[in-house]
């Protein structure tokens, strides 16, 4: 096992420097005095593994060192990055803990620590992921914005203030599952008013105590299901990583200089949690300006990080000299939101059209904190706020214009043929008496949902289809982006989607009523093959 090659490593420095963590965790239960092998480039497994950036090696061999107190405490101000690289921020936690001079090294510092901990933050669990996890609060709130956003209209602000009282109200009183179901329920209805007030007066009615029940299931899922672990896994690393983030914070003190480049890079990736942090320890961090003079308001707007916007909203609203700054070129922050976003930004929203609709979203959040003077004032270039967005969003409004085209073409083919199959089925009623044309099962269940569920997809898929034409003959200019153009395609996908169901629940109809007499057995396959198609699409 001790057995070293021409330069002095072990198997176990191979293993490190190729980044194989199963051969590492083999050799080391074997032995751990491989641990404490110098080579003769005077390096330990640990220190191969962390000079080829092989962090997951690095942080186990130093996880596996905790015998060897001389070797954990050597190696503590280097596994510590490593820790931070593969998100076990607890280890970098206990590191810090049993080494906390290390930062007076050449190499080392605090600021690099904590710009090493920006640049690897671990997300906050996403909205998929939320409606896993119980963060009950967090799902309702981003289902509310996601559907105001989405229609852009008073009415879903009064929907979204409606659902989350419906949510809290069955929260408070032990109801907290129906009021998780409500959300996923009222949103996709809550363009039709009448539905949307009736549902939300039942859920005020209907206050069962189904909590308990849901929380059995979670548990049961989260013990048996991968991915649950997973979700569980990386909020317990968001949860870590913050508190290694505020410890970090509190060591460095009030006037570090050392916050400048981490609050910087921080705003350009929207970790709004380091410039919280940052800002609740040192205030005066805000001031902070990057190589081209723009400072932490200015960046957040440039960079569209939305997160870090909404943290320093109210210091730009309250404080007039934030409103009014300028770069070197003149430009107020109504010309640096003209500006386009990041391509990495951009990437985020599905769809040039959609991004388009993103950016003058943006757009008019930063303009109602200008005045009318504002908006129309020069820069050294002699463009005005609107001139600035005209010119640097005419190539993306171009493909937006493109991409609403041939999806609303596309669709409308689609809409087109279900309108054509339904209606042939309509008038073409299986059963039917040759000398009457009454039909034959029209005292049957399964008729009755065959003639419903048919009239239905015919009238969602005309409505689409309607939809989807006035989508080709609109005008596509800046403002139609906005609301006209997303409202019409959310809408027109939505009933595309439900006439689709319809047709698939009137063909299993007929199916079962036609070849399943006497087999009641045989509803289950048709029932689990209709689900399919439409499951294929989560």
């Amino acid at each position: 096992m001790k057995m070293e090659n021409f330069k002095g490593q072990t198997a176990l420095h191979i293993a490190a420097m190729v980044g194989n963590t199963y051969a590492a965790q083999l050799l080391v239960q074997k032995t751990q005095e491989l641990l404490t092998i110098i080579d003769r480039n005077k390096e330990r497994p640990f220190d191969t593994a962390f000079i080829n950036l092989k962090h997951d090696v690095s942080t186990y061999l130093i996880k596996s060192g905790r015998s060897f107190e001389a070797y954990y405490l050597e190696n503590a101000p280097f596994a510590i990055f490593s820790a931070i690289q593969t998100k076990e921020y607890d280890l970098a936690t206990e590191l810090l803990d049993k080494h906390p001079l290390f930062a007076l090294g050449p190499n080392i510092s605090f600021d690099i620590i904590l710009l090493t901990t920006t640049l690897t933050f671990p997300t906050k669990i996403g909205f998929k992921e939320s409606l896993i996890y119980p963060s009950f609060d967090n799902v309702r709130r981003k289902i509310a914005v996601r559907s105001s956003l989405l229609f852009h209209s008073n009415f879903l602000n009064k929907c979204v203030d409606d659902i989350l009282r419906v949510g809290k109200i069955c929260n408070n009183t032990c109801c907290s599952w129906l009021g998780n179901i409500s959300m996923i329920l009222i949103v996709p209805l809550a363009t039709l008013y009448p539905i949307y007030e009736l549902i939300c007066l039942l859920i005020l009615v209907l206050r069962l105590p189904f909590s308990m029940l849901y929380f059995h299931l979670w548990t049961v899922l989260a013990v048996n299901v991968r991915p649950v672990k997973n979700i569980e896994k990386k909020k317990k690393a968001y949860d870590e990583a913050k508190k290694f983030l505020s410890e970090i914070c509190n060591r460095m003190g009030r006037s570090h200089p050392g916050y400048w480049k981490p609050i910087i890079e921080a705003v350009r990736r929207d970790t709004y949690e380091v410039v919280d942090e940052i800002l609740f320890v040192s205030p005066d961090t805000i001031n902070c300006k990057n190589e081209e003079g723009h400072d932490i308001i200015q960046l957040a707007i440039i960079n569209r990080s939305e997160k870090v916007y909404n943290l320093i909203y109210h210091i730009i609203e309250r404080t007039e000299s934030c409103r009014k700054v300028t770069d070197s070129s003149m430009n107020s922050l109504a010309h640096l939101v003209g500006r386009l976003a990041p391509s990495s930004v951009l990437g985020r929203t599905t769809g040039a059209a959609l991004q388009m609709q993103r950016e003058l979203l943006w757009r008019e959040e930063v303009q109602k904190l200008m005045s009318p003077l504002e908006l129309i004032q020069d820069n050294i270039y002699k463009e005005t706020p609107a001139m600035v967005f005209t010119r640097e969003h005419q190539d993306l409004m171009m493909q937006g214009e493109c991409w609403m085209k041939t999806t609303a073409e596309s669709c409308s083919i689609t809409a087109a043929l279900i309108v054509t199959i339904v209606f042939a089925a309509a008038i073409t009623v299986p059963g039917g008496n040759q000398e009457s044309g009454i039909p034959v099962f029209k005292k049957e269940t399964a008729f009755t949902i065959f003639a419903v569920s048919n009239a239905f997809s015919l009238f969602t898929a005309t409505t689409a289809l309607l939809l989807f034409l006035s989508i080709l003959t609109t005008r596509f200019s800046e403002k139609d982006f906005l609301v006209s153009l997303p409202r019409r395609l959310i809408l027109g996908l939505f009933t595309l989607f439900l006439s689709t169901i319809a047709m698939i629940v009137a063909f299993g109809a007929i199916l079962f009523l036609v070849f399943c007499d006497h087999r009641p057995w045989m509803l289950a396959p048709i029932a689990g093959f209709a689900c399919l198609p439409i499951s294929i699409i989560y």
